[in-house]
C-alpha cells in the first residue's frame, strides 16, 4: 500500500500563525512535531517510509525536506503553482501510478489530528484489503461526528454490505458540504451521515480512468506529466504543463459525479479532528466544552470555553471571557468569537493590496 500525504495548503483559518510563508502544517501546533511530521508518525508503526510520499508546493520545498529527512527524496512530489484539490490529487496519482497502477493508494492530510492511531491504522489496512480484491473501487474513511459541525463536509451512507471484524462497511451516497447548523443537528441524530475528513483508498489506475470520463481535459494533460516521468524533461513539462491546469475541487470534479456503485464508506471513531481552524483545535484538544484552552504565558479568570495561544513573551490576561478566540503573535493580535472563525479567511483576503499584505 502507497500514502500521499498533501501538505500544500496556506491554511488561512489558523491566521494569524498559518501563513503564507509558514503554513499550519509546518508549525507545532499540538506539541513538539508539526502536524506533517505527526501525520508521518502515525502511520509508522504499521508501514514503512519508503510507502510514503508528500505531496506539496515547489516553494515548501526546503521545509518539507527538512522535517521529513527519513522519507526517500524520490518520494517528494513538488506542484509548481498552487491548482486547487482536484490537479493536486491528479497529478500525485499520476506520478505513483506510473509504478503503482493497482496497487491501493491512501489519500490523507497533513493538518489533522488522530486521537486514536491504532484504529486508524486498522481501518486503512481494511480498505487496503477492499481495494485489493477490487481494483475499481474508492473506499471513503469517515468520522463518526461528535457534534453538529457546519464547518466540515459529510458523507451519507447507505445499507451496511460486510462487517469485517466489526468494521462495517456501507454503500455510498453522497457528500455534503458544509451544511448549514440546522441540517447539521439533523445528521447528527441520525446513523447514516458521518463527517468527512477528506480521507480515501483507491486505485490509480481506477481514479484516473474517473479523470478521463469526467474531467477528459485535465486527465491529457495529466497524462503529459505521467508519460514524462523518468525522462530528461520531466521537470520542463512539469513546469509547463502544470500551471495550465483548470482550478477544480476534488470533490466537484470527481466525487460529485462518480458512479456510487464504485465508492464504499468506512466510518468509524478516529479520534480526528481538522486542526485547520481554531474552534476545530479547542475541540481537538479540550476534555470538556467548558474548558479553557491555553498556550504560552496567559492568565484567564471567571472564563469558559476559550482558546488563548500566545506566541509572545508578552502575559495575556483575560477576565469573563466565554466562547472567544484570542491569538497573540509578534505582529498580529486576533481576537474573535468562535463563531466568527469562518470569517477569519476573507479578512485575510481582504489585506491583499493594503499596507498589511504583508501579515499574510
Amino acid at each position: 500500500m502507497k500514502f500521499i500525504i498533501f501538505a500544500g495548503g496556506v491554511g488561512t483559518r489558523l491566521w494569524p500563525l498559518s501563513r503564507k510563508n509558514s503554513p499550519k502544517q509546518f508549525e507545532k501546533i499540538l506539541g513538539d512535531k508539526s502536524t506533517l511530521q505527526l501525520a508521518v508518525d502515525r502511520l509508522l508503526p504499521d508501514f514503512s517510509v519508503s510507502d510514503i510520499y508528500i505531496a506539496t508546493g515547489e516553494r515548501y520545498k526546503d521545509v518539507v525536506e527538512e522535517q521529513l529527512t527519513s522519507i526517500p527524496k524520490e518520494n517528494f512530489i513538488f506542484e509548481p503553482e498552487t491548482r486547487d484539490v482536484g490537479p493536486a490529487v491528479g497529478m500525485a496519482l499520476s506520478i505513483v501510478g506510473e509504478k503503482y497502477p493497482n496497487v491501493p493508494v491512501a489519500i490523507l492530510w497533513s493538518d489533522h489530528f488522530v486521537k486514536k492511531e491504532r484504529r486508524f491504522r486498522e481501518v486503512l489496512h481494511f480498505a487496503e484489503d477492499l481495494v485489493s480484491k477490487n481494483n475499481n473501487s474508492l473506499i471513503l474513511i469517515g468520522q463518526r461526528a461528535r457534534f453538529a459541525n457546519q464547518n466540515l463536509g459529510w458523507i451519507e451512507f447507505g445499507n451496511e454490505i460486510k462487517n469485517i471484524r466489526g468494521t462495517k462497511v456501507f454503500e455510498f451516497k453522497k457528500l455534503i458540504y458544509r451544511p448549514s447548523l440546522v441540517e447539521a443537528e439533523e445528521f447528527l441524530k441520525k446513523e447514516r451521515f458521518s463527517w468527512n475528513p477528506g480521507y480515501f483508498v483507491t486505485t490509480p489506475k481506477f481514479l484516473l480512468s474517473q479523470f478521463e470520463k469526467f474531467a477528459p481535459n485535465l486527465w491529457k494533460s495529466l497524462l503529459k506529466i505521467q508519460n514524462s516521468i523518468g525522462k530528461k524533461d520531466f521537470v520542463e513539462v512539469m513546469n509547463k504543463v502544470y500551471p495550465t491546469l483548470d482550478k477544480i475541487s476534488f470533490d466537484n470534479a470527481i466525487l460529485e459525479k462518480i458512479d456510487p456503485k464504485y465508492v464504499f464508506v468506512i466510518a468509524s471513531d478516529l479520534g480526528w479532528s481538522d486542526v485547520g481552524a481554531w474552534e476545530a483545535l479547542k475541540e481537538a484538544l479540550e476534555v470538556s466544552s467548558e474548558q479553557n484552552v491555553t498556550k504560552g504565558k496567559v492568565l484567564i479568570n471567571d472564563s469558559l470555553d476559550n482558546l488563548v495561544f500566545n506566541y509572545t513573551d508578552q502575559l495575556v490576561v483575560g477576565i469573563d471571557l466565554e466562547k472567544m478566540i484570542v491569538i497573540n503573535t509578534d505582529d498580529v493580535l486576533l481576537v474573535c468569537h468562535k463563531n466568527s472563525v469562518p470569517k477569519i479567511k476573507k479578512l485575510v483576503e481582504g489585506l491583499q493590496n493594503t499596507p498589511n499584505v504583508h501579515l499574510t
